[in-house]
């Protein structure tokens, strides 16, 4: 098997010329109208030495992205569902995969050489993990991530069969999913879009007895754009709203929603929230 064949397949071949296993963890990845930035990610994850398969969610995007990647870079799944399916657009490529585990990425994040590996490894060990929430490193010079921190002391501390403490929220670029498990719970739900929609997954991993851990060896990079991201700030806060009624007790989510309430009167995004919601 050629090396520009490995590639297409994304089955590398093995030292003695013959194929090598099939590759345990394939990569989806979501966009809507940032063709450079994905271009460059997929750039880099065709670098990777696991050659992971990669699929791209293309969520309705106007600015010739599909064009683009089937010419630069053939191999790659690409599904166009026709409508932007937003998180959910995850759900929708990992739906179409054979492979046991699911690694994510956005169109402006990728995975560490290896740690695709190291994750495929973590899951293959412990049966009952489902999603590694993985470190993460921003930006050209690899700061990490605030959220690295808030993992490593999660006060949910460590069970003894997962390989790491466990965790209730997680960046939906930097983790891995065993599939099964992913798709036994629904995937992203669909009524959140993208800002915030990780802890209602990992509520319902939990929930169906999925361990949720964090990894601190399987390593992610992200580099977001440092223009403003309209909206943003209001639409977590809406997901967080309706996380609690969706899935916390009932107390919860109205303390949630006075909170959210008395916030409204002076903080705009809080009103749009609201509104939202």
């Amino acid at each position: 098997m050629s090396g520009e064949a490995a590639h297409r397949t994304g089955t590398r071949p093995a030292a003695s010329g013959r194929p090598a296993a099939p590759p345990r963890t394939a990569v989806v990845v979501i966009t809507r109208n940032r063709r450079a930035s994905l271009l460059r990610t997929l750039d880099r994850l065709a670098a990777l030495p696991e050659r992971p398969p990669v699929t791209v969610v293309d969520n309705g995007s106007t600015d010739g992205t599909a064009e683009a990647v089937r010419a630069r870079h053939p191999g790659v799944t690409l599904l166009t569902p026709g409508r932007n399916l937003a998180a959910a657009g995850r759900t929708y490529g990992a739906a179409a995969l054979d492979t046991p585990y699911v690694a994510f990425s956005d169109d402006d994040s990728w995975w560490e050489p290896g740690a695709l590996d190291r994750a495929a490894d973590v899951l293959d060990s412990h049966p009952r993990l489902g999603l590694v929430a993985a470190t993460t490193l921003v930006g050209p010079d690899a700061e990490p991530d605030p959220l690295n921190a808030e993992l490593r002391d999660s006060p949910l501390g460590q069970e003894p069969d997962l390989p790491g403490r466990s965790v209730l929220g997680f960046l939906a670029c930097a983790a891995v999913v065993r599939r099964t498990a992913f798709l036994e719970v629904g995937g992203f739900h669909p009524l959140l879009g993208v800002g915030g929609e990780e802890q209602l997954l990992a509520i319902d991993l939990d929930a169906h007895g999925w361990g949720v851990a964090h990894c601190p060896g399987v390593v992610a990079r992200h580099d977001p754009d440092a223009g403003p991201r309209p909206g943003r700030p209001a639409r977590m806060r809406r997901n967080e709203l309706l996380t609690a009624w969706l899935r916390r007790p009932l107390r919860r989510a109205v303390a949630r929603s006075v909170r959210l309430a008395l916030d409204s009167r002076t903080d705009p995004q809080a009103r749009r929230a609201l509104a939202q919601a």
